[in-house]
């Protein structure tokens, strides 16, 4: 409609104020969209779903825990980092710690929290001497309990607390390099079967593994349980099979949507068509 044919309104000038505030709606709600995408764009590119759920939720759960001599610096540190995060996920876990014999250190249903304790020895301490790195701290199993590495022993241990305090939903925690020895393997294949059978869920979190003793595990698996690499302290992994959807991007691209629909409906520019001619009636 050009100005030419535009109808003229008595008292025009009294819709100025609504439309300085349509004007500043309009506005502010396209800053708020543009503010929301960003803020999408920028988190998404930092995702922090590496919250890890390390066993079923609501299961009885016992984490068993390699402290062999197979076990060097680096993977002590991926210890560090897997205790840290268990003693952080609120859940309550029973702890197995096993190199050629294994011991119940913790009973099932200790609070997560009580991990925290064990931290200090498979963390390093901070450089206090120029030139001279930091060590870890002498734990309480280097002389008297750390030997040789037989898996089966702390998975079998695991397997028969559960079994003797009646666990409706039994479930395990294998933290290990997996380095087992070769006279071992067939008894940890066995076990593993015994997990199937009973209906005991069995996951892994490894310390630094090497390929084929990930694939000989993968085996025993069997496609029932997962394999997870331990990260490093200070680096946030992404833990595959474990990191819940994030719920937060779905609530702004929800908002986004409903931003967008309230702009439509009532920010808007009011539009109208010249009325249609009134058909007359034929002569009778």
């Amino acid at each position: 409609m050009t100005p030419r044919d535009a109808i003229p309104l008595a008292g025009a000038r009294g819709l100025a104020p609504f439309a300085r505030r349509t004007r500043l709606v309009r506005i502010a709600a396209a800053i708020a969209l543009v503010a929301l995408a960003l803020g999408v764009v920028l988190i998404g590119r930092h995702p922090r779903v590496q919250e890890v759920r390390f066993l079923p939720t609501g299961s009885d759960g016992v984490v068993v825990l390699d402290v062999s001599a197979s076990i060097s610096s680096d993977t002590y540190a991926r210890i560090g980092a897997t205790l840290r995060d268990l003693a952080s996920s609120r859940g309550r876990y029973g702890l197995v710690l096993f190199s050629d014999t294994a011991y119940e250190a913790l009973p099932p249903g200790t609070p997560a929290e009580m991990l925290r304790p064990l931290i200090r020895f498979f963390t390093l301490p901070p450089q206090r001497v120029p030139g001279e790195a930091p060590t870890f701290p002498e734990n309480p199993w280097t002389r008297s309990f750390t030997a040789g590495t037989r898996i089966s022993t702390g998975l079998e241990l695991a397997r028969s607390i559960l079994i003797g305090q009646n666990s409706t939903r039994p479930a395990v925690l294998l933290v290990s390099d997996l380095d087992d020895d070769a006279g071992d393997l067939q008894a940890v294949h066995d076990v593993a079967d015994a997990y199937r059978s009973e209906h005991i869920a069995l996951d892994i979190v490894s310390l630094n593994a090497a390929p084929e003793d990930t694939r000989i595990f993968k085996q025993f698996l069997r496609g029932s349980g997962t394999i997870t690499p331990a990260h490093l302290p200070g680096r946030h992994e992404l833990v595959a099979g474990s990191a819940r959807f994030p719920v937060w991007i779905a609530v702004v691209a929800l908002a986004i949507a409903l931003l967008l629909a309230a702009n439509e409906l009532w920010c808007a520019r009011l539009t109208w068509s010249p009325k249609p001619p009134i058909a007359q009636e034929p002569a009778a």
